[in-house]
């Protein structure tokens, strides 16, 4: 080995692996992704009939994202900050074009995703909203949370939402994960 850099060749923008139909998802995730693909305002959720290909595991899958997202203990805006943040922080298009849309229902206007997009040291968060920012960037960025971000974290939230916050912070960062290695397309 010279120690010459390795060369990263260009990221491809083409599906890994093409959003399954009846065949590939089966009756029953098939009529699941129809139902979700309605509810998104989309002929083709493109992250549903991908990850319906999975059977079972897609079912399981979506029940726990849906306790946390819709069915969370947390304001549903509080819930739209958290995702959006970290589809920000990922540069995951798709997370951010669904949670845009979204979180225009939970309060989140255009003045608030710019906003988001400086982070929690932009001017104009309430001390809250600060405090879950600041927790979001941790948590991606470094994987953990400093005694700091916990301490102001614990300041607004009980133990119960303080879990809930850990747990969606993570669940999408992992979603933007398998949507960039599958290079999941957006809906539009």
């Amino acid at each position: 080995m010279t120690g010459a850099p390795v060369s990263v060749g260009k990221v491809s923008t083409e599906p890994r692996i093409a959003p399954g139909r009846i065949r590939e998802l089966g009756p029953i995730n098939w009529v699941v992704w129809q139902a979700l693909s309605r509810a998104a305002g989309t002929p083709d959720a493109h992250l549903f009939s991908t990850l319906g290909r999975t059977g079972g595991l897609f079912r399981g899958w979506l029940h726990y994202s849906g306790r946390l997202m819709p069915g969370g203990r947390l304001p549903r805006y509080e819930t739209e900050l958290v995702i959006l943040r970290v589809a920000h922080l990922r540069d995951c298009d798709y997370e951010t074009d669904h949670h845009i849309r979204l979180g225009r229902r939970a309060g989140v206007t255009a003045e608030i995703l710019d906003r988001l997009r400086v982070g929690p040291d932009a001017p104009g968060w309430s001390p809250r909203e600060r405090a879950l920012i600041t927790a979001v960037d941790r948590l991606v960025r470094t994987r953990d949370l400093d005694d700091e971000t916990w301490s102001a974290l614990s300041a607004h939230y009980d133990e119960r939402r303080l879990i809930e916050i850990v747990l969606l912070i993570n669940q999408y960062e992992g979603l933007a994960s398998t949507i960039t290695a599958l290079r999941i397309q957006t809906d539009h």
